[in-house]
């Protein structure tokens, strides 16, 4: 396995995004994540974007952080924000998106940012469970997403270097 930047918009990120967007249609039956997202979010230094690729070089898993800085969607200065963490359903329960998140709070920390927080949903519990066996706790609802019962935000201090 071996974990690449990659652009936003590079063909595999978009065919990894299509997936998880099939994912979230069917785990809360509406069109995906309608969260805005620019490719410019995840380049540096205001963010990043990873893809796992297996042996076989398939894209496997994603994930990626962009900068949040206090806005009215209740981001505070010096947040970075998760988004897009998936593995392919071939490839899970190995540890992929473990190590993805553990890179992207290390490249947010050396890129300044103090705090990573992420939004996901009551029917993702796996989700919910990598982030909090991660260290990361309940926050204030922030996103696009903060006024949904099914929301949950979850924070952890990075501890920027």
């Amino acid at each position: 396995m071996n974990i690449r930047r990659v652009a936003f918009d590079h063909p595999d990120a978009v065919k990894l995004n299509d997936q998880v967007q099939a994912e979230y249609h069917v785990r809360y039956g509406d069109g995906g994540d309608a969260t805005s997202l620019d490719p410019a979010d995840f380049e540096r230094p205001n963010g990043v974007y990873l893809i796992v690729y297996d042996e076989n070089d398939s894209p496997v898993a994603t994930g990626g952080w962009r900068a949040q800085d206090t806005n009215d969607e209740g981001n505070r200065d010096g947040d970075a924000e998760v988004k897009r963490m998936y593995v392919v359903d071939g490839a899970r329960g190995r540890g992929l998106a473990r190590r993805i998140l553990a890179a992207l709070e290390e490249d947010a920390s050396a890129a300044g940012r103090l705090r990573m927080v992420l939004e996901t949903g009551t029917k993702q519990p796996e989700a919910i469970a990598l982030y909090t066996s991660s260290g990361y706790e309940p926050c204030e609802k922030f996103g696009y997403y903060r006024h949904y019962e099914e929301s949950r935000c979850f924070a952890k201090h990075l501890g920027a270097r």
